[in-house]
């Protein structure tokens, strides 16, 4: 099986600068800004940060999110801020960071750090088309909040930047094996061919047509409580890939299953988003177009974050030729999908 061109994990003085983030860093950072823990520290779930959650001696509970050091700009990092802060006023139920003595981000030993108030919740039952409902409405608010003004240091979702760039990247690091470059190449160029021309045809590439969007809103980022309980339903959390793009890419991660699910499921997204926001139904055929961008982007990301250990031990099966053949094969299931009607709702 030929091998891929990455780099091995890193080690000695090569440390990835995560590595130098120890537990007590972290509640040394924590005790910079004025929040003492009483020792107890949690790691969450994230590959591109890291999180933490610690309690503090005041009996409360945070979120510390690290960024990762070069990914954004303190300025890109802020803008997301602004937002989270702007749509807390609004009175849409994000978790936005704290302003600590003044300020939401901080830094610490090299890094660049955000505390949030800790909210536990679980997973939307996505079966419940009331739960998707209530999902679509507070989406369309998030959308008429983000439609007031554009980012302007964030990025916006294209194809430049999703697709052109990470299929570049990953010839020029030759991390896909030889026996599979040619056929991923010529898959991946056909699908960005045409998802250039399904995004010219509905006319959503265009300035007006973008908005600043939650950007990964996928049922991980969606905390749910029970409906009888205070503050109960969604409350959306990690606005970290916050960007400009079009509104149905909030609204295609949360559906799933067979062609007649996902319509049930987007109606009743779009029963709930209507009540507050007009939905322009011609980003339904961006549906496709946008999974296979995020397919592109996906395996781009795994490689360019190769020397975080973390990434080597969680995804040894990265790079192989089965996993650049399974590339091969859904680039081409998607080419499909494009070309097949969009969902209607």
């Amino acid at each position: 099986m030929p091998a891929m061109h990455l780099p091995p994990a890193p080690e000695g003085d090569d440390l990835h600068p995560y590595a130098h983030l120890t537990p007590d860093r972290v509640l040394d950072a924590l005790a910079a800004i004025g929040l003492y823990g009483d020792g107890r520290l949690m790691a969450l779930g994230s590959y591109e940060n890291r999180v933490y959650q610690a309690h503090l001696e005041d009996g409360t509970r945070v979120v510390a999110k690290f960024y990762r050091p070069g990914r954004w700009s303190e300025a890109q990092i802020l803008e997301e801020h602004a937002f989270s802060a702007e749509l807390a006023e609004a009175e849409v139920p994000v978790v936005a960071p704290l302003a600590v003595q003044g300020r939401t981000l901080h830094e610490h030993g090299g890094f660049l750090f955000s505390v949030s108030p800790w909210r536990g919740g679980r997973t939307p039952d996505l079966e419940d088309f009331e739960t998707l409902e209530w999902i679509g409405r507070f989406l369309a608010r998030i959308h008429t909040v983000g439609a007031a003004r554009p980012f302007v240091c964030r990025p916006a979702l294209d194809v430049r930047s999703f697709a052109a760039e990470p299929r570049d990247a990953l010839l020029q690091a030759e991390a896909i094996p030889l026996d599979q470059q040619s056929a991923w190449t010529a898959a991946c160029g056909d699908a960005i061919a045409l998802i250039e021309e399904k995004m010219a045809a509905t006319g959503t590439a265009a300035p007006h047509a973008v908005l600043r969007l939650h950007g990964d809103c996928h049922p991980g980022n969606v905390l749910w409580t029970p409906a009888d309980l205070p503050g109960g339903g969604p409350h959306f959390v990690d606005l970290d890939d916050a960007r400009m793009g079009p509104a149905v890419q909030d609204l295609w991660m949360l559906l799933s299953g067979e062609r007649r699910q996902r319509t049930q499921q987007l109606s009743a997204l779009l029963d709930g988003y209507e009540q507050f926001r007009d939905f322009d139904r011609r980003e339904l055929a961006l549906i496709e177009p946008l999974r296979t961008l995020r397919l592109i982007h996906y395996s781009a990301w795994l490689a360019r974050r190769w020397s975080d250990p973390i990434f080597p031990i969680n995804f040894p099966w990265f790079g192989s030729s089965d996993y650049w053949r399974g590339q091969v094969d859904m680039l081409r299931e998607q080419i499909e999908a494009m070309q097949e009607e969009p969902l209607a709702a």
